[in-house]
């Protein structure tokens, strides 16, 4: 198999890393030359974006014209081109898997964190609460990954405006609290908390290293070469699920 990546990056060199122990083909993209010309993309099984998210649309049609119709989205920020992007997908018949955080823990983390949200909503006194904390360097603040848990704990539990309500007078709903944190070289660390009069409850999901993030490439590659996907955009959840009907394999 032959993996094309753009952004060869910490977390693209962890893809590549993981890919290579696969037995995979991997080929990097570097940037565009200052005029914004770079050479033809070759034509591979899987393309990986894992560059910044201002560099996804323009990556993904460099990609599409090179003939590649595969595609793991794993950069964040680039929320406002996903409508461009979608109809370049659409146009080529194309196909992508998007994930705020590729993560197979932190999918499953998600969703703990949601089903825990409608527990605690529904026992009326907990107030629920996200902080993340990466390294210096990480641009986004909150991260893509405390968006979505915020999202997912403001859909089942409606007492808190969430992180893409829109700024309505009449909406009197408090804003659910998403703290963020940039200091040191943390890979990555988010905490769910729901606080309650007389007690708290945290759930926490802590990144060791990058592995995480390279084992989830490629189980999306995986899934994305195991058969011929609709075209357009799928969430990273469509994998997970799909690894969860697996039976689980108990060593002999």
């Amino acid at each position: 198999m032959h993996l094309l990546l753009y952004g060869p990056g910490r977390l693209g060199g962890a893809i590549a890393a993981a890919a290579t122990a696969q037995g995979w083909t991997v080929t990097t993209v570097g940037r565009p030359a200052a005029d914004g010309t770079r050479p033809a993309a070759p034509t591979a099984d899987v393309v990986v974006d894992a560059s910044l998210g201002s560099a996804v649309a323009g990556n993904v049609a460099h990609a599409l014209a090179g003939g590649n119709r595969s595609f793991i989205l794993a950069a964040t920020g680039w929320e406002a081109d996903q409508p461009r992007v979608r109809a370049m997908l659409a146009e080529h018949d194309a196909v992508a898997v998007v994930a705020t955080n590729l993560s197979l823990g932190a999918a499953l983390f998600v969703r703990l964190a949601e089903r825990a949200a409608g527990w605690y909503g529904r026992a009326g006194a907990f107030e629920p609460s996200v902080v993340e904390w990466h390294r210096r360097g990480k641009a986004d603040r909150p991260s893509g990954t405390a968006r979505a848990i915020a999202r997912r704990i403001a859909a089942v539990d409606p007492r808190w405006a969430g992180p893409d309500a829109a700024d309505d007078p009449a909406d009197t709903r408090p804003r659910l609290e998403v703290a963020g944190i940039r200091a040191g070289a943390a890979p990555g660390c988010h905490l769910v908390t729901f606080d309650g009069p007389g007690e708290s409850v945290e759930l926490r999901l802590t990144a060791r290293d990058r592995t995480a993030y390279a084992d989830g490439a490629v189980a999306c590659a995986r899934w994305l070469t195991a058969a011929r996907r609709p075209a357009g955009l799928h969430p990273f959840d469509a994998v997970v699920d799909d690894l969860l009907d697996a039976p689980l394999a108990v060593p002999a």
